[in-house]
């Protein structure tokens, strides 16, 4: 993104491509000086949340060498589809290019957000109707005294405000979501890892949620936040996961997945004292609840607001709505249709948690009739039905190299059995 109020979520001294060096990426930001001209970007205390373009900066410093001698081959095209043939994988792109595999890997990373589909049916021809906030340009239809509702109350919605205040937004804003958890935000003095989770690994989510209570209160008697508690059970999230059946998994996604989040991720500083700021001004306001209905009134859009643990309706008139849910994950396969004709040709299932796709512990895709393909592999978020915690760094760099290690030793295994005898 090149919109100046992102943020990267987590200070630059824990972001970086390498599981070994977390300090590479602060290390590039000072010796180049990255940030003179971004003021805001250093806090008091030392710690950088830098622009989440320098991030993009950063990585594809990593990769030009790797480009330009030759190593890695980028092809700029939408892949179409992806067939077997003869034991092989061919890609066909959109530029009429046709890549031929041994071995291919899904990492898309994250999906569009899906707009709930009455509200897309409805709203769709609304100018001010925004269903995906990845589109470049999308907030441009907003004006500065617009009326705006948010649905959604995560990272996605704390950047809409954020950019929105950057432009010079000062009308209304609320952000409803079902328990209407914001986000929340960086403990002021870094915090120790506090609690080990692994030794007697909860086989339950309730056990689970138990057991992360009490370490929170036993860190608060020591002076330590929450946020260490936390931290802990993301670094030990594969293995917590790992311990607990399916079907835990699946209670924990359906009723735990919304604190978790809120906690897990937090945002920049400075991106928090937007949303409080505007908190205080009364320009924004966060209510529980779901959008029951919604129409187009003339050049308004109407909508029934149902707020939680109340029957009475709420109706209101807003300029602009903005869906901010977060990805799809579980709609992962109607995004591309070469996914879903993977799918169809049975080489690619959704995972069981609606999290992404199916994979084995060695991240090979699992069809619908349970066979792992060791020739697909599943890189990144849409493995965290297997992996657990894959959303954000270090996790998804440890897991990119671990797949990278699985395809090297596949590499390896094919060219000792072509060694003639």
């Amino acid at each position: 993104t090149t919109d100046p109020a992102h943020r990267i979520n987590v200070p630059a001294a824990k972001m970086s491509l390498q599981p070994g060096d977390m300090g590479e990426f602060q290390a590039w930001i000072e010796a180049r000086n990255a940030v003179a001209d971004d003021p805001e970007a250093k806090q008091s205390d030392g710690l950088v949340f830098p622009r989440r373009r320098l991030f993009g900066d950063y990585v594809a410093s990593l990769l030009k060498p790797l480009l330009e001698e030759g190593a890695v081959c980028h092809r700029r095209a939408r892949v179409i589809a992806v067939e077997r043939h003869a034991g092989r994988w061919t890609i066909l792109d959109d530029n009429g290019g046709v890549t031929e595999a041994d071995i291919v890997a899904i990492a898309t990373s994250h999906p569009p957000p899906a707009a709930p589909g009455r509200l897309a049916a409805s709203l769709s021809d609304h100018p001010r109707f925004i269903a995906d906030t990845t589109k470049p340009g999308a907030l441009d239809v907003i004006r500065p005294h617009d009326r705006v509702l948010i649905i959604g109350n995560g990272l996605t919605a704390a950047d809409v405000i954020a950019s929105l205040a950057q432009r010079g937004h000062d009308g209304p804003i609320t952000a409803i979501s079902r328990r209407g958890l914001r986000s929340r935000g960086h403990a002021p003095v870094p915090q120790p890892l506090f609690g080990d989770f692994i030794p007697d690994a909860a086989r339950s989510a309730g056990f689970l949620l138990a057991s992360i209570r009490a370490a929170i209160s036993a860190a608060q008697a020591q002076g330590i936040s929450w946020h260490g508690v936390l931290d802990q059970v993301r670094a030990q999230g594969h293995d917590l996961w790992q311990a607990l059946p399916v079907a835990e998994r699946r209670r924990l996604v359906r009723h735990l997945r919304p604190y978790w989040d809120v906690h897990r991720f937090r945002i920049a500083p400075q991106v928090e004292a937007v949303l409080d700021a505007a908190i205080a001004a009364g320009r924004l306001n966060i209510l529980a609840g779901s959008v029951a209905d919604a129409r187009i009134d003339g050049e308004f859009i109407l909508c029934e607001l149902q707020p939680r643990h109340q029957r009475q309706l709420l109706e209101e008139r807003y300029d602009a709505v903005v869906v901010t849910t977060g990805p799809a994950h579980g709609g992962i396969l109607e995004t591309q249709p070469w996914l879903a004709a993977l799918a169809a040709n049975g080489h690619l299932s959704l995972d069981p948690t609606g999290l992404g796709l199916a994979c084995t512990e060695r991240s090979e895709a699992i069809g619908p009739s349970g066979t792992a393909d060791p020739s697909l592999l599943i890189s990144g978020p849409l493995a965290r039905g297997t992996f657990g915690e894959l959303m954000g760094l270090p996790q998804i760099t440890e897991h990119a190299f671990f797949v990278a290690s699985e395809i090297a030793g596949k590499l390896h295994a094919t060219a000792a059995n072509r060694q003639p005898v």
